[in-house]
């Protein structure tokens, strides 16, 4: 398959899987446009990369369906000159999505596999105000603290506490929470000492493992 066609593949998605459904910001359209999602699917797995689902990317782990991504993206109404923290990195696609809207992203993975992948894939494609790290994500990045977004690409139990403590005041933290086998995506907003929460959508994410969410297989 050429650029040429992956660049229509990507303008049928976005027009055909996550406009449709109600994304309307122009700066979340357009990251969706750009950003090359076959880059950060398996080789085998590119042909499926502008399709509506969810893609094996090893280790057990997912690149999510582009909508949820978009959805998750947009509902955390990024200006451009935040810092933002994702937990779960992944391919690196949802953090370079972010990147094309925020001012620094640090994003965490457990595996190391997988961070060492991302973060080198995210360095060719130019995505340089991205740092991957890897480490237990459920424990945040307290020396980069706070951060005004915050976005959690795997499911627990409960919001990890050292997160919402790492969100700062006027933030916005998005992340599904439940069991293991479904979830409801939750977004908190932080005013002072408050959080206000808000139950948005379901969803199946893969389990978020660490000190503050699941234990390890």
């Amino acid at each position: 398959m050429s650029l040429i066609d992956y660049k229509a593949a990507r303008k049928r998605m976005v027009d055909g899987q996550i406009a449709i459904r109600g994304i309307t910001s122009p700066d979340v359209l357009k990251a969706f446009l750009e950003v090359p999602r076959h880059h950060f699917v398996p080789k085998t797995q590119q042909v499926h990369a502008y399709q509506d689902s969810p893609l094996p990317i090893g280790l057990g782990q997912t690149i999510s369906q582009p909508y949820i991504a978009a959805y998750m993206t947009d509902i955390l109404q990024l200006t451009g000159d935040e810092r933002v923290l994702e937990i779960g990195t992944g391919s690196g696609y949802q953090a370079a999505i972010l990147g094309m809207l925020a001012d620094e992203i640090h994003t965490i993975e457990r595996h190391p596999f997988l961070a060492d992948k991302a973060a080198r894939l995210l360095q060719s494609l130019g995505y340089s105000n991205v740092r991957v790290h890897e480490g237990d994500g459920t424990q945040g990045l307290p020396e980069f603290a706070p951060f005004q977004a915050i976005m959690v690409t795997a499911a627990a139990p409960e919001v990890p506490t050292p997160l919402l403590d790492q969100l700062g005041d006027g933030g916005r933290l998005v992340m599904p929470v439940g069991g293991r086998g479904g979830q409801v995506l939750l977004l908190y907003r932080r005013d002072g000492d408050e959080f206000h929460r808000e139950d948005m959508v379901p969803v199946a994410f893969v389990p978020l493992i660490g000190e503050h969410g699941w234990e390890g297989e």
